[in-house]
């Protein structure tokens, strides 16, 4: 199984953005889907995850109010939708899954994720 990231783009300061994650076959068949990223000379960090159910989210405080993850009723795709995107946001975001029993474990701690994404760039740039 493999992950497939989309939507990465170059936008302006105070911009949206709406990532996407799908399966490369079948539905997203794990406990836990999210979102990291890497900026340059930066280590990757959590920054949005969701449940299977749906029903518990867990977003950095970096991003509090500003992305929102959401899962499809199918479990085929996790989508992120960013926005008032900062320039701090510039980063290769990746697409993770694992079998964690929160998303806040798996967001928090890298150690927890089976399967990484190939990565979208996300550039926020006046």
């Amino acid at each position: 199984l493999q992950l497939v990231e989309s939507g990465g783009a170059s936008v302006q300061p105070g911009g949206s953005l709406r990532l996407s994650c799908a399966a490369s076959a079948g539905p997203l068949d794990y406990h836990v889907i999210g979102w990291f990223r890497q900026a340059p000379g930066k280590e990757r960090e959590g920054v949005s995850c969701i449940s299977v159910s749906g029903r518990r989210t867990y977003h950095a405080d970096s991003v509090k109010g500003r992305f929102t993850i959401s899962k499809d009723r199918a479990w085929d795709t996790v989508d992120l939708e960013m926005n008032r995107l900062e320039p701090e946001d510039t980063a290769v975001y990746f697409c993770a899954a694992g079998f964690r029993t929160s998303p806040q474990d798996m967001c928090t701690d890298a150690s927890g994720v089976d399967v990484w994404g190939q990565g979208t760039r996300v550039t926020v740039s006046s």
